[in-house]
C-alpha cells in the first residue's frame, strides 16, 4: 500500500514538473519568435511587403502565433497528463458543430478579418471612420481591429464583423466659403485666391485649390475650397483653415452671412 500511495505521489509530482517545463519552454520559444517578428515590423526595408500592408501582416501574423502556441501548448499538457489528445479530438466532432453555432460571430469576426487583407479594405496605419468614431487603425487582429480615435485620443476595439460600416477616409477636405449676394464675384473670389494662398503657408497642407461656386443657398453664395492633407491631420487642417477663411472674410470687409428673418407689420 505504500509502495502505490509512493508511486502516485512520484506521478503526480513528474506531470507537474514535466508541466511546468512545457509551459516555461513554450513561453521562451513564443517570445523567441515574437522578438523575431517584432523586429521586422520596426524595419523599413520588408522584403516581402512594402509599407502599411507589410506592418499589418506582422501584427496579424503575431496574433495568430499566440493563438497557435496556447492551443499547441494545451493539448501537449492534456496529453503528459494522461489525457488521450487523439481520442478527445475525435470526441469534439459532435460538439464542434454544436460549439459553431454557437461562436458563429466569433467566426464571421475571423473570416472579416482575412477579408480585411485580402480585399484591401484598409491597412494598420490608415484613418478609417466607423460610425461617429474617426480615428488611425493601430492593430488588426483575429477577431477586432483597434482604432485610436483622434477626437478624444481613446483606443476603440470594434468588431470585424462590422467591417461594412467602416470607411477608409480620403485626404481630401472640402471647405464652403460662405458670402453674401451683395459680394460682387470678383471680389468674392479674389478672396477666395488669398485664402487659399495663406492656407497653403500651413505645413499641414499638401495642396489647396479653389474649385468654384458650390451652392446658392437662402443667404449667401458657397464657395468651395478643396484641400489634401494627411488624414491623421485632417481635423487640424480644417480647424486651422476655417480660421484662416474668417481672417481674411475680416481683412476684406466681408461679413459671413447668417439667416435672418424679415418680419412685416401691416
Amino acid at each position: 500500500m505504500e509502495n502505490l500511495k509512493t508511486f502516485f505521489e512520484n506521478t503526480i509530482h513528474t506531470k507537474i514538473i514535466s508541466s511546468i517545463i512545457i509551459i516555461i519552454l513554450s513561453i521562451i520559444i513564443y517570445k523567441f519568435f515574437s522578438h523575431i517578428l517584432s523586429k521586422e515590423e520596426k524595419n523599413d526595408n520588408h522584403k516581402l511587403f512594402t509599407g502599411k500592408k507589410s506592418r499589418t501582416y506582422l501584427k496579424l501574423i503575431k496574433n495568430v502565433l499566440r493563438y497557435c502556441f496556447i492551443a499547441i501548448t494545451i493539448l501537449i499538457l492534456l496529453q503528459v497528463n494522461g489525457i488521450d489528445v487523439s481520442s478527445l479530438l475525435a470526441g469534439l466532432g459532435i460538439a464542434g458543430v454544436v460549439l459553431g453555432l454557437a461562436i458563429q460571430d466569433w467566426l464571421k469576426d475571423i473570416i472579416r478579418g482575412s477579408s480585411i487583407l485580402s480585399d484591401n479594405y484598409f491597412a494598420v496605419g490608415d484613418i478609417v471612420k466607423y460610425k461617429d468614431i474617426e480615428g488611425k487603425v493601430l492593430e488588426l487582429g483575429l477577431k477586432t481591429t483597434k482604432i485610436h480615435d483622434l477626437k478624444t485620443g481613446y483606443i476603440k476595439s470594434i468588431a470585424n464583423r462590422n467591417i461594412e460600416e467602416i470607411d477608409l477616409v480620403s485626404n481630401l477636405i472640402y471647405i464652403n466659403v460662405p458670402m453674401p449676394y451683395e459680394v460682387s464675384l470678383e471680389k468674392a473670389e479674389k478672396a477666395i485666391q488669398d485664402i487659399v494662398a495663406d492656407i497653403k503657408t500651413n505645413n499641414l497642407i499638401i495642396d489647396c485649390k479653389y474649385i468654384g461656386v458650390n451652392e446658392l443657398a437662402d443667404s449667401s453664395i458657397n464657395y468651395c475650397i478643396q484641400i489634401s492633407c494627411e488624414q491623421i491631420h485632417k481635423l487640424q487642417t480644417r480647424r486651422d483653415a476655417l480660421r484662416i477663411v474668417l481672417l481674411q472674410l475680416e481683412k476684406h470687409n466681408i461679413q459671413v452671412p447668417y439667416t435672418q428673418i424679415d418680419i412685416h407689420n401691416k
